[in-house]
């Protein structure tokens, strides 16, 4: 079994209007202001309940070698490979399918933020789909073994109040980070709407590099116990 594997999501919301009227009605049920109300749509795509993932990248931060699942509905897509990242398109089952192929081969998942959003949005998604786990993405959280999740122990547990972007975590340790080469997370939907979903897929990778230097300046400077 291979040792480590990057782990990064892309996501976007659904169709508020396609919504039903009681559904409608929750997501709206605070949103009082315009301002609110664009705030509470823009924000479907947090939850893997008001949203889908378009794209799913993963990185051997040994080989520097990877893939990046992501879906291409309305564009048909070869097959890529650049630099070392494999990039294949298919329907949202069709990469949670091959993510699941591929990560039960790995010890140890490293993410940002991988708790709190990438591994329950993986896992919900793929409920939906009825595709069952093949991995534990969820196990203890005082562990670093099966799962690294980089915010978790930068913010050690929680007892940091604010945790911060990635982003400003390379800046800090002097990281390039990727938000700084045009495209943001905010940027994903409108991409996606504009049929640019190569561009989202080069997009997470930049993620996946950011997060593999934010491993190994944790792991050099700040980590205890190894």
């Amino acid at each position: 079994m291979s040792k480590k594997l990057i782990v990064d999501i892309e996501t976007i919301g659904c169709d508020f209007d396609a919504m039903d009227e009681m559904s409608k009605e929750y997501i709206l049920k605070y949103a009082d202001t315009e301002e609110e109300i664009q705030e509470a749509k823009e924000g479907l795509s947090f939850s893997p309940l008001t949203g889908e993932i378009v794209a799913i990248g993963m990185l051997n931060p040994d080989t520097d070698k990877g893939a990046v699942y992501y879906q291409s509905p309305e564009i048909k897509q070869e097959a890529l490979e650049e630099e070392g990242i494999e990039y294949t398109a298919g329907t949202e089952a069709e990469i949670l399918e091959k993510f699941w192929e591929t990560v039960k081969h790995y010890r140890t998942i490293i993410t940002f933020n991988g708790r709190g959003f990438d591994a329950p949005y993986l896992l919900i998604r793929s409920a939906v789909h009825k595709i069952p786990p093949t991995k534990d993405l969820m196990p203890y959280r005082y562990s670093a073994d099966s799962h690294i999740d980089l915010l978790d122990h930068l913010t050690f547990y929680g007892s940091v109040r604010r945790k911060f972007s990635l982003h400003m975590w390379c800046r800090a340790f002097g990281i390039k980070s990727p938000k700084e080469e045009g495209v943001t997370g905010h940027e994903v939907a409108d991409l996606f709407k504009q049929q640019e979903h190569l561009k989202i897929a080069k997009y997470c990778v930049g993620d996946l590099y950011a997060t593999k230097e934010l491993f190994e300046y944790w792991d050099k400077y700040i980590r205890m116990g190894k």
